[in-house]
């Protein structure tokens, strides 16, 4: 994987969020410092996913910065010179994880099926999103799904569904890199700025991962 994904792996849990206002943007990327988890995914579900980027990428350096949602590879274009470092997809689009690897920004496609996994790993992704993972099938399917592919190095970020609940069994996967966190930073947390309550859940997200990785 490139640095900037091992970087993603290093951290355990990667939040995933959804931000409607740059506003709240650097107090969540203070909260998540504080809390620990040096890694964002801001969703390209909202319109001010661009600008919040660039504004964490100018103002938060620190933070390992990835886009996530990323559909086409005119997204592709728009996440890199907003200033993300890694773009994360629901699917696997040929087209997009092209368009990315041409600028030199590392992609992680998703997948949901071992056809999808060899589409990925031949076009040379070495990590890649399991997506939604609870509703197919969670811990046990990944784990399946890892065995015929582990001699591969591939490497999967499970995401959707996955809560302080589950994460430890995630994280006892040994080809899972990272997890996807949607539950670090909820709607309801941004809009009434609830930002300890993010920083505290970082907190438990790097424990779970300190405890899994020993």
């Amino acid at each position: 994987m490139s640095p900037v994904l091992e970087r993603v792996a290093e951290a355990g849990v990667v939040p995933v969020i959804a931000i409607d206002s740059v506003a709240h943007a650097l107090p969540l990327a203070d909260a998540l410092l504080a809390g620990g988890l040096p890694v964002v995914e801001i969703t390209f579900r909202t319109a001010a996913a661009a600008d919040v980027l660039r504004l964490l990428a100018r103002e938060r350096p620190q933070l390992t910065l990835g886009a996530g949602t990323v559909l086409s590879p005119e997204t592709v274009q728009v996440a890199r010179d907003a200033g993300a470092t890694f773009a994360v997809a629901p699917g696997l689009n040929p087209r997009v994880v092209q368009a990315a690897q041409e600028l030199g920004l590392p992609f992680v496609p998703g997948v949901a099926n071992p056809s999808d996994i060899e589409a990925g790993l031949d076009l040379g992704c070495r990590l890649l999103k399991f997506f939604p993972a609870e509703a197919l099938g969670g811990v046990r399917l990944l784990e399946a799904l890892s065995a015929p592919y582990r001699h591969t190095g591939v490497r999967f970020m499970p995401t959707g569904g996955a809560s302080p609940a589950n994460l430890p069994a995630y994280l006892a996967v040994k080809t899972v890199a990272a997890v996807g966190g949607t539950w670090i930073a909820k709607p309801e947390d941004l809009a009434g700025g609830n930002w300890e309550a993010v920083a505290q859940r970082c907190r438990e997200a790097v424990a779970a991962v300190r405890a899994a990785r020993g």
